[in-house]
């Protein structure tokens, strides 16, 4: 892919075209297919037809989107709302160009024989939570639950990006999403009829996911606005490429995992789940998902994500003219 970017350039500069302009985009987590719809954009070249150079940049456990781009690491991240609209309460104002996911894959996964059978039966026992920004859903849900998080109600396990808790039967449920985790779990030999699972979707409490943010005073630049609605467009085209071709999404992003940790198995199972989550979305926030994410945001009582309906937190000027 570099070669044929090179390539490219000095083609742009024989035929005295502009060079390809550069993007930086920040991934919430690790490569692999939940973020297939990028490196298939890059692949297939939709990237490199819109004039873009676009450098992915991995996640992982020790990196949080919002401190890349706050310390200007890059152009544009992938982040939940909960995270992006906290951290925007706090200061860093970060704006929503784009939603390429519809639906919400996070769940709570329990084993049965924990006792766990309703939401009312968490009361009394050990849950495990991943934080760092994803904390905040969970807590909503507690908190529409009317269950503290304190110990008196539920305790909370401080959950690693793992399933070992679940495994080892310290925590009666643990966090997983439905196009990973949760298959960490069928994959160490517990059957799906032994484990209960409460997707966020289905109990009313679903927050928006892996949407794309940008900083606001960079938006207002007209040439960094031209610069993300071809971002975006091509980005889509390389999210509805991959909907619709799933396993060769999967071995493109196998390609691109420098770390070797993926499988083939894995990525393929992946990308039939995460397909289902951006089915239905061409890119432009839905303003109803995003009031649904506020207000549940805002439904904490006494210790809510945010205290404030938040005022310029996402724009429709990029998808506008990304989809014309």
């Amino acid at each position: 892919m570099k070669k044929l970017l090179t390539a490219a350039l000095f083609s742009a500069m024989a035929t005295g075209a502009h060079a390809a302009d550069d993007v930086t985009l920040q991934l919430k987590w690790v490569t692999q297919a939940q973020f297939a719809g990028y490196y298939v954009a890059a692949a297939k070249g939709f990237y490199e037809a819109e004039g873009l150079n676009v450098t992915i940049l991995p996640g992982g456990p020790d990196v949080a989107p919002t401190q890349v781009i706050a310390g200007g690491g890059a152009d544009v991240v992938v982040d939940w709302m909960p995270s992006a609209l906290a951290a925007r309460e706090k200061g860093l104002a970060l704006v929503n160009i784009a939603q390429p996911f519809k639906s919400s894959g996070m769940m709570l996964t329990c084993l049965k024989e924990s006792g766990v059978a309703t939401p009312a039966d968490f009361k009394g026992k050990t849950l495990g939570v991943w934080f760092g920004g994803n904390e905040y859903p969970f807590l909503n849900w507690m908190n529409k639950l009317a269950l503290k998080t304190d110990g008196s109600d539920v305790t909370v396990l401080k959950q690693g990006f793992n399933v070992d808790p679940l495994l080892q039967k310290q925590a009666a449920c643990v966090s997983t999403m439905t196009y990973n985790e949760y298959w960490q779990v069928i994959d160490a030999g517990v059957k799906p009829e032994d484990l209960v699972t409460f997707k966020y979707e289905d109990e009313g409490v679903a927050t928006l996911e892996d949407g794309l943010y940008v900083m606001e005073d960079k938006l207002a630049d007209p040439a960094f606005e031209d610069k993300m609605v071809r971002f975006v467009r091509a980005s889509m085209k390389g999210w509805k490429e991959a909907e619709a071709n799933p396993d060769e999404a999967a071995m493109i992003v196998l390609e691109n995992d420098a770390t070797g940790a993926q499988t083939e198995a894995h990525q393929k199972r992946m990308m039939g789940e995460i397909a289902k989550l951006t089915a239905g979305s061409n890119g432009a926030l839905d303003e109803a998902d995003y009031k649904r994410t506020v207000a549940a945001l805002m439904s904490g009582g006494s210790d809510p994500v945010i205290t404030a309906e938040p005022v310029g937190a996402w724009t429709h000027a990029v998808t506008d003219k990304a989809l014309q």
